[in-house]
């Protein structure tokens, strides 16, 4: 099992709650395809691949929108751009994030339509950027996690235990999303 803790996750880990709007910088090998950001909601670990990930900022300033889905905590001003913000325990179906100062808000790109879009996840706490060798990457599981699986794009073995590894195009799929606000 590769697992790779160097000054750029050491940066990572200083990101948050420190200054707003700095950007992740991937570890020294260039294997962004296996690079992940980590981080806690709940007592799950969770990762997102490090190419998804523009900043992460601190929580806060948060404006709420009436009539949004409760998965839907509000919008930030990014720089002069509205971007909404998923509360990603609300979007699996748990208890709403509790705020503390480890909250953060991972601001991401995710594919929709042919081109990309800005959409903050708020999440308990960053952990670290991790390398995680390919081989130490499960099959999605067909059972025995808490969230659907088609979110889950595989399992990482980190430490003897299981990171879970989120597809973000399907975790935040625009379409899916409206859908459940119709509902």
């Amino acid at each position: 099992m590769t697992q790779t803790m160097t000054r750029e996750t050491a940066r990572a880990q200083a990101l948050v709650p420190g200054g707003r709007g700095q950007q992740l910088q991937p570890l020294a090998d260039n294997n962004d395809d296996r690079q992940y950001l980590t981080f806690m909601l709940g007592a799950e670990i969770f990762a997102i691949n490090i190419l998804r990930i523009k900043e992460i900022i601190e929580y806060g300033n948060l404006t709420i929108v009436p009539q949004m889905p409760s998965f839907i905590r509000g919008v930030i001003n990014l720089r002069g751009a509205a971007v909404p913000v998923i509360d990603l325990a609300v979007r699996f179906d748990r208890e709403e994030a509790a705020i503390s100062r480890k909250t953060c808000i991972v601001i991401l790109e995710v594919d929709r339509a042919g081109a990309q879009q800005v959409i903050g996840v708020l999440v308990d706490a960053v952990n670290e950027v991790l390398e995680i060798a390919r081989d130490q990457i499960e099959p999605v599981p067909s059972f025995g996690a808490q969230i659907r699986t088609d979110f889950i794009d595989g399992m990482g073995k980190i430490n003897q235990k299981f990171v879970i590894i989120l597809n973000v195009n399907q975790v935040l799929s625009a379409d899916e999303m409206a859908e459940l606000v119709l509902n």
